[in-house]
């Protein structure tokens, strides 16, 4: 008998015990069902969320007067926030004060960094209709103001139209950029008749001068369902005179970056009327700094994941090597059968052997399958695409793999070890 032979002998064995079968196979499908389904999910929500945050290339960053806010928990704080109880009390006195429009002016004019583009920004309202005299939008668009380099820094591009000038951006005119999203819903027939067009942002008119293209978009952040429009506007119309500015600059080469961040700091620290002495009363966050704190919060999950599904192996381990005793003693005289008819011990123990490891991948496949189909109900949710953790998947069928082969092992040992003759008389 060759091990062709034993492996069809397994999978008749297999066939033969459906009930036994099943329930093995179910207890170890569950820890790679658990495991395949969390780093599904946790793949898709990164890839939302770094499409959220991360609008800006590797070459920028942006100067605010506080640090985002954005963890699962304190273990996901930035560097930055993990400061010393002194360095706190340091900082108490000059937290929260916003960035004026002053302080982001000068930072622009004295900035010379070469190569380097700044941008001021100032967030408008959240959460607004955006309407013509025929159609309108849910009330789910959001106000930005920006200038002629806004629309550069944060990732857009203008399918129709063009930019702000420099006399826009200054007088704080009633004109607007709308994204995709917003241009579809007012002007579904055309877009191109949305330049030059009338629109109401809020109850009040703005004329179009440009549509955005569409760059993607995700649960967390909808970057079609923006109204872009000077950031001295936002400042007149719709925000107040302690609003706050944030800045946004870019390079021309990623290595130039931190000298870069160097002179930024070095220029605004005066602006911000800072002694030698003081803290920096500002935060300078890189474009994709947002998207690895993210990642190494969602990491936490990560691990605790696999530790519960190591457990659960170790317990399926345990229940696949019990199954393979009692299917051993159930088939005492199969054995000696087969011995008395000339199969070698090796023959013996690859048949166990193949059994044990074809339940164990059996429980790999049910708990793959079902954990993708299952973990990408996140990425529907959060509108990205089909996420396979293919990595994971082939680390799944690995240790499935050794997990049936070290449950099989003693099991068909003590099979291969049987005597023949009492074997035959076994009751």
């Amino acid at each position: 008998m060759n091990y062709f032979d034993s492996l069809l002998l397994s999978w008749k064995n297999i066939r033969g015990n459906k009930l036994r079968t099943a329930i093995t196979v179910i207890i170890i499908a569950l820890g790679i069902f658990a495991l395949i389904l969390i780093i599904t999910a946790i793949q898709a929500a990164s890839n939302s969320l770094t499409a959220s945050f991360s609008t800006m290339g590797s070459n920028a960053f942006s100067i605010r007067y506080k640090e985002r806010n954005i963890n699962f928990g304190h273990r996901g704080r930035s560097a930055a926030s993990r400061t010393s109880k002194k360095n706190l009390n340091e900082r108490k006195s000059s937290l929260g004060i916003p960035i004026s429009l002053d302080e982001a002016k000068l930072f622009r004019d004295r900035f010379s960094f070469p190569g380097a583009k700044v941008s001021i920004a100032l967030r408008g309202p959240s959460a607004i209709v955006v309407n013509t005299n025929h159609y309108k939008t849910n009330p789910e668009i959001n106000v930005f103001g920006g200038d002629i380099n806004y629309l550069e820094l944060n990732g857009y591009k203008i399918a129709y139209g063009r930019n702000f000038t420099p006399t826009e951006t200054e007088s704080g005119i009633s004109v607007c950029i709308i994204g995709s999203g917003v241009a579809e819903k007012l002007f579904a027939e055309n877009k191109t008749k949305a330049i030059d067009a009338l629109v109401s942002v809020d109850h009040i008119p703005y004329r179009v001068i440009a549509v955005l293209e569409d760059k993607g978009s995700s649960a967390f952040f909808n970057t079609s369902k923006v109204v872009i429009t000077p950031f001295n506007n936002v400042r007149r119309v719709f925000a107040s005179q302690n609003s706050n500015y944030n800045l946004a600059v870019q390079v021309d080469d990623l290595k130039k970056m931190n000298f870069a961040i160097g002179e930024a700091t070095a220029i605004f620290r005066p602006i911000r009327k800072l002694a030698v002495k003081d803290a920096d009363n500002f935060f300078i966050d890189k474009s994709d700094s947002i998207a690895e704190s993210l990642l190494t919060n969602l990491g936490f999950l990560e691990k605790g994941t696999i530790g519960i599904a190591f457990i659960t192996l170790i317990g399926a381990a345990i229940g696949l090597m019990n199954i393979m005793l009692v299917a051993v003693n159930e088939r005492t005289k199969e054995i000696g059968l087969a011995k008395a008819l000339g199969a070698t011990k090796a023959t013996i123990r690859s048949q166990f052997l193949f059994e044990s490891i074809l339940i164990s991948l059996m429980g790999a496949v049910a708990g793959i399958v079902s954990g993708v189909l299952l973990g990408n109900l996140v990425a529907v949710l959060l509108h990205t695409g089909f996420v396979i953790p293919w990595g994971w998947v082939i680390a799944g069928i690995v240790v499935c793999f050794v997990v049936g082969l070290l449950a099989g092992l003693y099991p068909a040992y003590k099979a291969s070890k049987l005597d023949p003759i009492v074997a035959l008389r076994y009751e």
